[in-house]
């Protein structure tokens, strides 16, 4: 499946704000939205007046922060929409719920990986068990009393021993998970609330943008 490779960094320049794609690197002055205030492309240039956005424009933008800062593609999110919206409930809540119970966002909140791009290549190449079985499913979506852990043998690779040196630990775990002492398992105990999701956005303004269509 096709997936955006490009600069990441031109992804948060273009939103105006950090939506930490780059891991670590967005907490130093390497940051590209700190090093490049502006937004990329040729309106950036001295002297160059934007449009006010319109109503689509805005809505657009917010739909596409939120989908960008997950990682997923177009017809994947709208997927998760549509699923969210046939859901009894706030279709925005549970929009962001369904995206912070995804496989590779749980794995990226229990630091398996400094950001969901590398949390999503480490269940991809099946280091992750769910209750002791195999899933390298990233869009896998977790419930309530689910296990999730390395893989024994993955433990002794140097891909786990560089994440014990580097983003295990140093990460706080949101409410909604508990992390065990030895770093490398954790469980599912609540369904995550809005209170527990750092991703700013306005989920109002997806549902306005998808009601649209």
């Amino acid at each position: 499946m096709g997936r955006y490779t490009g600069p990441v960094c031109r992804l948060c320049r273009s939103q105006g704000v950090k939506l930490f794609l780059k891991g670590e690197r967005c907490f130093t002055p390497r940051c590209g939205v700190e090093r490049r205030k502006t937004p990329p492309g040729p309106h950036a240039a001295a002297g160059a007046r934007r449009r006010r956005p319109t109503d689509f424009g805005i809505h657009l933008r917010e739909k596409q922060k939120v989908r960008w800062v997950y990682g997923l593609l177009e017809k994947q999110f709208s997927n998760t929409f549509d699923t969210a919206s046939k859901t009894p409930g706030v279709t925005g809540s549970l929009l962001m719920q369904l995206l912070e119970r995804r496989l590779d966002n749980v794995a990226f909140r229990f630091g398996f990986g400094e950001s969901r791009s590398k949390a999503r290549q480490i269940v991809t190449h099946g280091h992750i068990l769910v209750n002791g079985r195999s899933v390298a499913i990233p869009s896998f979506v977790v419930k309530i009393g689910d296990k999730i852990s390395w893989k024994e043998q993955s433990r002794k690779g140097e891909m786990f021993k560089n994440l014990q040196a580097g983003s295990i630990g140093k990460r706080p775990v949101p409410r909604w998970l508990k992390a065990a002492s030895d770093g490398a398992s954790g469980e599912v105990i609540a369904l995550p609330e809005p209170t527990d999701i750092d991703t700013t956005v306005d989920t109002r303004m997806i549902t306005e943008y998808y009601s649209k269509r």
